[in-house]
């Protein structure tokens, strides 16, 4: 099963509906679309959302920037998934606990956790609780949470497109693709066999934009941060 994006005026389908405590949707600013993530917005502005959370192993990668990353991470937290960060940058992370905020007994929240570069085990995820684990490993990362049930989607963070992540590129169910110099752009059109035109747009995207590739699908499409989120991670940009 592909992942889509969807957007209000071409897709009628319904994504589940999780529960979030209202303490974090008020430290960051919820998904427009039900159980769905907005990873940005078209050419007339309409918000664009793939159901990242749902009834099966989802794989995603993002390549570009610390910005995405962490604002899908939020976004998956926003509609209410548990979300866990393998990383060899911790600091880099911390951004996400604080948006979770603490419990009443004053504890951080459960919701997220942060992990080093090796296997745990994992909470169990479920509809009422769809699993978010986030890859930070490197251009040539480890698959180390691969998604085996369903809730459950591993998001796999490349800063540039490396040969030896090809596998994981081509597993991938949705890839959103910042910037990419021409060398990398040249990379990108061998594992998705993509035609010249799309490798050049790959190569002159603004820092606020990103193409959705998937089956059947390639949407330019540009990030939008709210307020809340922006307190958070600072403006959009293409870099960390």
């Amino acid at each position: 099963m592909s992942l889509r994006l969807r957007d209000p005026g071409r897709n009628t389908g319904v994504a589940p509906e999780f529960v979030v405590d209202p303490v974090l949707l008020d430290a960051v600013s919820p998904s427009g679309d039900r159980g769905g993530i907005v990873v940005g917005s078209g050419l007339k502005g309409e918000p664009l959302t793939i159901s990242a959370l749902r009834a099966a192993p989802t794989r995603i990668v993002l390549v570009g920037g610390l910005y995405l990353a962490r604002q899908v991470a939020l976004r998956a937290m926003a509609v209410g998934a548990w979300v866990t960060i393998a990383t060899g940058r911790p600091a880099a992370w911390q951004v996400l606990p604080k948006a979770a905020g603490n419990q009443p007994n004053g504890r951080p929240s459960p919701l997220v956790t942060i992990r080093r570069l090796s296997p745990v085990e994992l909470p169990r995820p479920s509809e009422d609780a769809p699993l978010l684990v986030v890859t930070d490993g490197g251009p040539t990362p480890q698959d180390l949470f691969p998604p085996r049930s369903p809730w459950h989607t591993t998001v796999y963070v490349l800063p540039y497109l490396h040969p030896q992540a090809t596998t994981i590129a081509n597993a991938a169910d949705v890839v959103l693709m910042q910037r990419l110099p021409v060398g990398q752009a040249e990379l990108a059109a061998r594992i998705w066999r993509l035609p010249p035109q799309m490798m050049r747009q790959l190569t002159t995207l603004k820092d606020d934009q990103v193409v959705a590739l998937g089956q059947n699908l390639w949407r330019p499409l540009r990030l939008v941060t709210t307020p809340k989120e922006q307190a958070l991670l600072g403006p959009v940009r293409r870099g960390d």
